[in-house]
């Protein structure tokens, strides 16, 4: 069964006559393609909200966030890391406000990580790793209340595995040296100001120099922490 074509006038775009009835075909095809672009987005909608509803966040301070990003966007399963402030007091603070010390905040880093790629215990094996928890003033050449160690736990479990890796620290230490990394019930995380997320990625020359100045690499030779937390 078919339909013969008897004329193709010019009205609304191209159309053609099929029996007595007849069809826009660029309007056809214009409903088409919006009936489709929101198949799109309701995808990518359903798409996100799993994704999201999938990944979790953890949060620790190990002095300069510029170097605690560039270490946890190496760890497989981390989708995401911001740089940020929190533990204090006060609300929306700046980059400026926290260095002069006026609001208790440290420096941190947010880590969004799929669980089914990579576990807590993991990220708290890469914090250990790239922290002096011996300095209590702060985290390398960096001093100040503001640049001092901490891991930030969520929950009752995020606290039973970072109380039990500090307590395997002390352990392998046999209390010779006193570790002043805290752990704390999580706050209200800040994001810090654009130009600092992601500032080993747009300023390499200033950051590698300042990383090298700094002798966060060399510090963390030294002390070898990987050695003491690992059995």
């Amino acid at each position: 069964m078919g339909f013969e074509e008897i004329s193709i006038p010019q009205s609304n775009g191209l159309t053609r006559q099929l029996g007595s009835k007849y069809v826009t075909i660029r309007n056809f095809y214009s409903v088409k393609k919006f009936f489709s672009q929101i198949f799109v987005v309701f995808a990518v909608i359903s798409s996100s909200a799993q994704s999201s509803e999938s990944l979790e966040t953890a949060i620790f301070a190990g002095g300069c966030f510029w170097c605690m990003e560039e270490a946890f966007e190496q760890i497989e399963g981390v989708v995401k890391v911001e740089s940020g402030y929190t533990g204090g007091i006060i609300e929306n603070p700046s980059y400026d406000m926290v260095s002069q010390g006026k609001t208790k905040h440290l420096e941190a880093i947010r880590v969004t990580y799929n669980p089914t790629m990579t576990q807590y215990e993991k990220l708290l094996g890469g914090f250990w790793e790239n922290v002096d928890p011996f300095d209590g003033e702060g985290q390398f050449c960096d001093q100040g209340e503001h640049y001092r160690s901490a891991v930030f736990y969520g929950d009752g479990k995020e606290r039973t595995a970072a109380v039990k890796t500090k307590e395997a620290l002390e352990k392998k230490l046999a209390s010779r040296i006193q570790i002043h990394t805290m752990i704390l019930p999580r706050k209200k995380f800040y994001p810090a100001e654009e130009y600092h997320q992601d500032y080993y990625k747009k300023n390499p020359y200033r950051y590698n120099y300042y990383k090298f100045r700094c002798g966060r690499n060399q510090r963390l030779k030294e002390i070898e922490i990987s050695s003491f937390t690992r059995d």
